[in-house]
């Protein structure tokens, strides 16, 4: 038998840790606040079939040229895996095209359509309103204080 295993379990971890890091863990409360964020933003932009997601996602593609795979993915910290699966949805509604390079076949590169900056464009002012009220509650740190140190840590 292991010596943990021997052991009660509260005098390995005494409960008052478990208190300590409930209180003080960075990792826990940013999880917590991000959870508590996508949830308002999803309730905000649902009249519209979008999630914060899908609307982080349409709108990192909002931009002059179509860009890989690579960048949106980097942009918004998700592997490509998982931006390809989150791609296929907006791609069944025809929201983005998903098209090979022209110089490298093999790379795919990211378009959103019309009807996808339409939609957009009706997602932004839910996003501005839903946005400035977040921003209202924050009295400290500023709201961009608070970003600033997020980027930092991103």
């Amino acid at each position: 038998m292991s010596k943990s295993a021997a052991m009660p379990a509260e005098s390995l971890v005494p409960f008052e840790v478990t208190l300590h890091v409930r209180d003080h863990c960075l990792c826990l409360h940013m999880q917590r606040a991000a959870r508590a964020l996508a949830r308002l933003f999803d309730e905000a932009l649902r009249p519209l079939g979008l999630t914060n997601q899908q609307f982080s996602l349409l709108m990192s593609l909002n931009r002059p040229e179509p860009p890989s795979i690579a960048p949106v993915a980097s942009l918004l910290g998700m592997d490509r895996t998982t931006l390809t699966a989150a791609l296929k949805p907006l791609e069944r509604r025809g929201l983005v095209n998903v098209a090979p390079g022209e110089k490298d076949r093999r790379s795919r590169l990211l378009a959103i359509t019309p009807e996808g900056i339409a939609l957009l464009a009706e997602a932004v002012p839910i996003w501005r309103r839903t946005h400035d009220a977040v921003d209202s509650r924050l009295a400290d740190p500023e709201p961009e204080r608070l970003r600033q140190a997020l980027r930092a840590m991103s």
